[in-house]
């Protein structure tokens, strides 16, 4: 016999209706207990979570001197991921130690990200051992801090909201950000902080916020979108816009003429990353394609159809359905126009780069489409999140990593 709310007795005075928040709350307390449970394995002892930074044994002989001989994981016959570089601009966030050029391998692009190098400095209060620890433990924190941020949007009431919350948090974008100890996660942290500033009427405040999203990721600058609540018409509107543009642009630039002033035969830009319309997007289809067609549906390729097709959803989700009144919509539309721009550079891989460029984009496609009736909603929740199918044994979920 199928279980409904319907058939919940009132039990020790609850309600049916209570009893299926509890069990709704159980779930979202479950998925939280199965990330915590999941990620001890990347933890060893003497180096912590810093497996998640993954250093590869390849650039040994050109990593920090100050770092050299810290405890750290080490993957063996590596070349690494991009966490390696922004753990050791943490430990030398002000650039001064000149070892740190033969360290990164693009030092004047990867110095632009800087605000997370200096709070794990902060945090690993200056000591090299501390702060390489403390960088991997920033994207543990953020996801647990956006799983209770995004109790805001997602309130543990109903399934109907428990699904996109999920999606969120295990999507290969946020996932991704986790096992490598990358940038996104962190970020997404201030963009829903500023989302809910300006709901509360605070623009200002929340420019001030997204000032610091540049320095974490320039792409996510695009979520300063938000703060266009209507189109300006006079020129007080004009003004106060160009005010919290300034807000916003400031501390970039100033840390961008910092980094040109040490760097300046240096092009701190990188125009590979963009190209003609869709070229990219539809060059990633093709190459999926090929995939499944050579290596069968057991490769990769199951899950790079996967997120391809959840990022389609979510996009084209954003662009049909325009609400410039909701700040989140104002926040991911803006992602409408840089996705056709991605180069196959940003797509290629497994999972590539754009699930975590354009993860602002998939919260607020989560955040929106609890607004649809269940014959919209089921379909384009299921089919926006199809990435938590790669997101969960990302993380290090194991039986889903057995049966996947």
């Amino acid at each position: 016999m199928s279980l409904t709310v319907s058939s919940i007795p009132k039990i020790r005075g609850l309600s049916r209706a209570q009893w299926a928040r509890v069990g709704t709350s159980v779930l979202y307390l479950a998925a939280v207990v199965l990330f915590i449970q999941s990620i001890r394995q990347f933890h060893h002892r003497g180096t912590g979570f810093t497996e998640f930074i993954d250093f590869g044994d390849q650039f040994y002989g050109t990593v920090l001197p100050s770092i050299r001989n810290v405890p750290r994981y080490t993957d063996p016959r590596s070349p690494g991921y991009d966490g390696q570089f922004y753990a050791q601009l943490a430990v030398e966030p002000l650039l001064r130690d000149r070892a740190i050029d033969a360290a990164l391998d693009n030092p004047p692009y990867r110095a632009r990200r800087i605000l997370f190098s200096w709070t794990a400095y902060v945090f690993g209060l200056g000591r090299p051992d501390w702060i390489l620890k403390a960088y991997a433990l920033q994207n543990i924190v953020a996801w647990l801090l956006l799983a209770m941020l995004l109790l805001r949007w997602f309130p543990p009431t109903t399934a109907r909201n428990f699904v996109p919350w999920f999606g969120c948090l295990y999507g290969i974008g946020m996932a991704n950000s986790v096992r490598f100890a990358l940038l996104e996660g962190p970020t997404m942290v201030i963009i829903v902080l500023a989302v809910w500033t300006m709901e509360r009427g605070r623009p200002w405040a929340a420019a001030g916020m997204l000032g610091l999203v540049g320095l974490a990721r320039e792409t996510s600058a695009l979520t300063s979108a938000m703060l266009v609540e209507r189109l300006p018409r006079t020129a007080h509107h004009w003004i106060v816009l160009a005010s919290k543009g300034v807000i916003v642009g400031l501390p970039f630039v100033l840390w961008v003429l910092y980094v040109r002033s040490l760097y300046p035969h240096f092009n701190l830009s990188n125009p590979d990353s963009f190209t003609l319309p869709f070229s990219g997007y539809l060059e990633r289809w093709r190459a999926i394609a090929g995939e499944l067609t050579t290596a069968g549906w057991w490769s990769f390729g199951r899950f790079n159809l996967a997120t391809m097709i959840g990022l389609t959803t979510q996009l084209a989700f954003l662009a049909l359905r325009r609400d410039w009144d909701d700040a989140w919509w104002r926040t991911g539309a803006t992602y409408c126009v840089l996705m056709p721009l991605l180069s196959y550079l940003v797509w290629e891989g497994t999972p590539g780069a754009a699930p975590r460029v354009l993860l602002p984009a998939a919260f607020a496609f989560n955040v929106l489409v609890t607004r649809l009736p269940n014959r919209w909603f089921w379909p384009l929740v299921i089919l926006g999140n199809l990435s938590v199918w790669h997101g969960l044994p990302t993380v290090g979920v194991a039986w889903i990593q057995k049966i996947s």
